[in-house]
């Protein structure tokens, strides 16, 4: 298994590259983006506020609660559907060809269920989230070599033993690669939440931000949310490693 680090050198090169773009775009067009300095003293300024927080936890609770659903759910049919071969490659085209779908089309009916609240912006995040956890689960199950199993019933293991001994350290490193996506699919479905269903949030603010044609309030929630995906990912990648260098 590949377990080697990510290289310092080049996240920072890319960065550079990045913040660079930023700044040239600025320079063209002042008007349009604030420079990447303007934007860090604009967030710097926001973390300041109550109200700032505020909303950001309204979006880590709404978070936390749709990345739990997400996880459970979608590790719980992968594995189901992993597991019975012929539900599972019945079942991968329906699911790829539902996440494709637009998912604004459901809106509505969500917020006609869930209304306005909590319970909306956790669902428009379950659904970003769990199907890509699904798929990385069930192809997990499904790459499992048919030797480890007879082998596991040679030794005659008991069911819990094959789960805990055979299934789960083949199935993890795919479940966490899942997670990792699916956490970012999550946070981008509870932020879209929050701009159609919802008073709080730093989606809620991202709205009224471009509705007002605010760019600084824009950009710097922007910063923050970008910093905290980055932060989730990375943490996520290295539990991930560490698996990984275990398991070698």
């Amino acid at each position: 298994m590949d377990t080697k680090k990510p290289n310092p050198l080049g996240t920072l090169a890319v960065l550079l590259v990045l913040v660079g773009a930023w700044q040239t775009v600025h320079w063209l067009n002042g008007a349009a983006l604030i420079s990447p300095s303007a934007t860090v003293q604009g967030l710097w300024q926001m973390m300041g506020t109550a109200s700032f927080w505020d909303d950001a936890a309204e979006t880590g609770l709404a978070l936390l609660y749709a990345l739990v659903l997400a996880v459970a759910g979608g590790i719980a049919l992968g594995l189901g559907l992993g597991a019975n071969r012929l539900a599972g490659n019945v079942a991968e085209p329906i699911l790829v060809n539902l996440y494709s779908l637009p998912k604004v089309t459901l809106y509505p009916l969500v917020l006609l269920i869930f209304g306005l609240g909590l319970a909306a912006k956790v669902a428009f995040g379950v659904m970003h989230g769990l199907i890509p956890i699904l798929i990385f689960t069930m192809n997990g199950i499904r790459q499992i070599k048919p030797v480890y199993f007879r082998a596991a019933h040679a030794m005659h293991l008991s069911r819990s033993q094959i789960a805990l001994r055979v299934v789960l350290p083949a199935v993890l490193p795919e479940v966490l690669s899942g997670v990792r996506l699916g956490f970012s699919l999550t946070l981008l479905g509870v932020l879209i939440g929050e701009m159609f269903a919802s008073q709080k949030g730093l989606g809620h603010q991202l709205s009224n931000a471009m509705n007002l044609g605010n760019i600084d309030t824009i950009m710097a929630v922007a910063l923050f949310l970008m910093l905290f995906a980055l932060a989730g990912n990375a943490l996520l990648s290295a539990l991930s490693r560490r698996y990984r260098a275990l398991g070698t």
